[in-house]
Parts: C-alpha cells; structure tokens; sequence
C-alpha cells in the first residue's frame, strides 16, 4: 500500500472518530436535561438548587408529598381525556379536509389554502380576548368542548395532509368510484389505510401540543375540578417557596404520555413526516 493510501485511510478514520464523537456529545447534552428532571424527582428541594447530579432518597417523600397535598390523578385524567378527544376530532377533520383540498378539482381551492395558511401568522393573543368572550356566552367555559373546540381545525394539520396526499395513487379513488364506493366509503377503506403513516405523525404532532397546551386551558378551564397537567405543574412555581424535588416529580410524570406515545409510534412518524405513501 502506497503513502498516499495510508494517509487517506488514515484520514477516513480520524474523520470517522471526530464525527461520532460530536454525535456522542450532542446526544449527552440532549440527554442530559431528562436525567436531570429523573434525578431531581428523588432528591429534595435543596439538593436540585445546589445542582446535585446524582440520584437521592427523597423519591417517597417527594411521592407522598405529591398525594397529598396535589391532585394529580384527577389533573392527569382530565388531560389526557381532553387530549385524546382533541386528537380523534381534529385528526377526522383536518384529514377530511386535506383529503378534499387534494383529490377534488375546484378553482377557488388554491385561494382558500393560502388564506388558511395566511391565518398561521396570527398570533393566538389577538384571538384569545374574543374567544373567551364567545365560549363564556355560549356557557363553555370549564367544559372538554370548550377546550378542544379551538383546535379542532387547525392550518397546518389540513396542509400536513393535504401536502402528503399529493402522492395518493388516484387511480385507486377512479377504480373504487366505478365499484360503486360512495365517497365516504374511500375516505375510510382506501386513503386512511394507505396514508397511516401520516394518521400517525399528525396524531403525535395533535397529541403532544393538545398535552403541553397551557394558555388557553389557563383560560377556559377555571375550577379546580377541570384543571389540567400543564396547570398543575404551574401552579408549583406560584407560592413564596417551591419544592423542587416535587416538581421535578410532576414534571416526571407529566412526560410519560408524550414518551411512550413518541417511541411506539416513532417510525410511522418518520415515515409521515418524510410524506411516504404505503
């Protein structure tokens, strides 16, 4: 083997060892914060303000702290209810829509998208004032439908499907039509089995912002009864002293749905996202 041979596979290798070793480091500093949060769930108060690293004996205090004195249970079911309703309705919808913006032929369809995308720039503070004026008239305040009658239709999921829809074989639609399918009938037999992977990716995207939601629960949901995960690990931070410890606890617990539901679905995810049709 020639110099210039060794050199570059000398070269390949040096590189090789730089590149996994930055993506070791960039995967530690990601990591790193949810270790932390786990860790912080089984020290006290003090010790998550000192910056302690290292796994401590108050997770049953911290436990029994949580049960008694939050309602944690109450505030988890009320999240997950209204954001597993969320998520079926506005998945239904914004799939009918997109499906419709895409398959049927129509000249005013382009101009009514670019308006719907034009309503992603307003901020949801403009519309926030009259939406609680609207839902307190029509007594929906404190209810599941007022919380989830805002995003039931939502721009960006009518363009997710309509934009992984422009890959649909539309010869299959022709075929079931001549079969005498009804159009409601292909929108449930043929283009949701075939388009799964992008059900899937939108249900995640709806599941975790319908979880993570905080401003406009903070809004409508005003009793105690109704309050919701992201208000309850808020409500932590509102006194004169904060338990550290629990609230790592909280936030611990509040991050299981988002997770489990990420990593069971991650490669229909990843195949919704890059727009795969199967």
């Amino acid at each position: 083997m020639t110099k210039s041979a060794v050199s570059s596979v000398r070269y390949a290798s040096f590189k090789k060892i730089l590149e996994y070793t930055f993506l070791i480091i960039v995967c530690l500093l990601s990591i790193f914060p949810f270790y932390w949060m786990l860790v912080g769930a089984t020290n006290s108060s003090a010790d998550v303000i000192t910056g302690k690293i290292t796994i401590g004996g108050y997770l049953f205090k911290n436990i029994k702290t949580m049960f008694e004195t939050l309602s944690i249970g109450r505030a988890f079911w009320n999240s997950l209810r209204t954001s597993v309703i969320q998520t079926l309705v506005s998945i239904f919808v914004c799939s009918m829509a997109g499906y419709g913006f895409q398959i049927y032929r129509d000249k005013g369809k382009t101009r009514l998208m670019n308006i719907l995308l034009l309503s992603m720039m307003i901020p949801f503070a403009t519309t926030m004032v009259p939406l609680f004026k609207m839902f307190s008239k029509l007594h929906l305040l404190n209810t599941t439908l007022g919380f989830i009658l805002p995003s039931v239709s939502t721009a960006f999921l009518i363009f997710f499907f309509r934009q992984n829809s422009v890959t649909f074989p539309l010869e299959t639609i022709h075929a079931a039509r001549v079969d005498g399918l009804g159009e409601f009938q292909i929108f449930l037999r043929i283009y949701v089995p075939i388009m799964a992977p992008t059900f899937a990716a939108a249900a995640i995207v709806t599941f975790m912002n319908s979880w993570n939601n905080y401003m406009w629960p903070l809004i409508v949901m005003q009793s105690q009864e109704m309050q919701t995960m992201p208000l309850l690990v808020s409500g932590l931070t509102a006194g004169y002293v904060t338990d550290y410890g629990l609230l790592m606890l909280c936030v611990s617990i509040m991050t299981i749905p988002t997770v489990v539901i990420f990593f069971t679905q991650q490669k229909r995810f990843i195949e919704g996202v890059t727009g795969s049709v199967k």
